[in-house]
């Protein structure tokens, strides 16, 4: 049965166009994706991300079973630090990619939410020792607040100083009075926060967030935009870009993958790989004219298939089509010229330097 986050009904109530992703049903769009997009990179936009799952790792071995799970090297995360990482299978290829953060008395993992049910399986494969693993994914509410207005709207909600948290860190504060984990974090390319907090503050964080933000132009934004901004920034979505058939190093996620830290899972693999120089990379294009890529579609170099596209769309920002592909490794340079195949007809585009948008 698919399931409702809290916001549900405030969603329905917005006028959002709600479809089922991951296992729940969630706000694609409010008003329209373009618009929605725009109201991120130039002002902010609040996002319910409450699909996503979150596991908590706690006992004496948690930090060498999370150490293990993972490619990145969890033994450098500071109390109040996050780090962006990745579990791979024993051949290299990528189970998720994720969030750990790290507490003064346990961790956390953010996992993708169509992978709630497999991650958890996977870790519960691996997970041995002193160790007590809890999914937490449906008692917490995830929200995300993005764009260069996101910091003036919350700090009228919180006395934690906002300006002290760098990238990738976080504290345990409040926010409206809900005590709240506020992370500086983000999938837009924006500054941005996403706060975490009981399921049963859900509405009330929710119309408080709104409430600062609407004379600033805060809008309520879906899935719609919150794709088409990832991908400005080139950053993976797994189902499409990554996958148990990519690599990390090929995936442009060698800055990631610390060998050196000792065993994980897929490190012979990634050595392997390493050695021997991987035959493809993840690349950015653009086509030109109006033409738009969608995944799946044929990427030809000099009329022969080579690929397809594993994301695509029309950029709001740079107004033109946009997307990633797998290329060999001698035709990955900016400015090599490619075709993608759309129902037959042929556009034209080329390898672009990523990110798309710069920030």
């Amino acid at each position: 049965m698919t399931k409702k986050t809290a916001l549900y009904n405030k969603h329905c109530e917005l006028g959002a166009k709600m479809v089922e992703f991951a296992g729940y049903w969630m706000p694609i769009q409010y008003s329209s994706i373009t618009q929605e997009h725009l109201a991120v990179r130039n002002t902010a936009g609040l996002f319910d991300v409450s699909h996503m799952g979150e596991f908590t790792f706690r006992g004496e071995d948690a930090l060498s079973c999370l150490n293990y799970l993972t490619i990145n090297n969890v033994k450098k995360l500071e109390f109040g630090q996050v780090q962006y990482s990745a579990m791979c299978y024993p051949d290299g290829g990528l189970v998720d990619d994720l969030l750990v953060y790290r507490f003064h008395d346990h961790y956390m993992m953010v996992v993708n939410a169509a992978n709630i049910e497999k991650d958890w399986e996977y870790i519960q494969s691996y997970a041995k020792g002193d160790i007590d693993i809890e999914d937490m994914s449906d008692k917490i509410t995830l929200l995300a607040l993005q764009g260069p207005q996101s910091i003036e709207i919350l700090q009228k909600l919180t006395q934690t100083d906002l300006s002290a948290i760098d990238f990738y860190w976080f504290v345990e504060g409040e926010a409206a009075g809900i005590k709240a984990i506020i992370s500086r974090t983000g999938y837009t390319g924006e500054l941005g926060y996403e706060l975490y907090v009981d399921t049963d503050d859900s509405l009330r964080l929710w119309e408080a967030i709104m409430g600062a933000g609407e004379p600033l132009g805060l809008k309520p934004v879906g899935l719609g935009a919150r794709d088409t901004l990832r991908l400005e920034m080139k950053y993976c979505l797994y189902g499409n870009d990554i996958t148990q058939d990519t690599n990390p190093l090929e995936a442009g996620l060698g800055w990631i993958t610390k060998t050196k830290k000792g065993d994980f899972i897929g490190r012979q693999a990634l050595l392997k790989v390493k050695e021997e120089g991987v035959t493809r990379r993840l690349i950015g294009f653009e086509l030109a004219g109006r033409a738009i890529p969608r995944p799946h579609y044929p990427v030809l170099i000099e009329g022969v298939k080579v690929s397809e596209v594993t994301s695509g769309t029309f950029s709001p920002v740079l107004k033109k089509g946009i997307g990633l592909a797998y290329l060999p490794v001698d035709r990955c340079k900016v400015g090599q010229e490619i075709e993608v195949d759309i129902r037959g007809n042929r556009a034209e585009g080329q390898v672009v330097e990523t990110p798309f948008v710069q920030k």
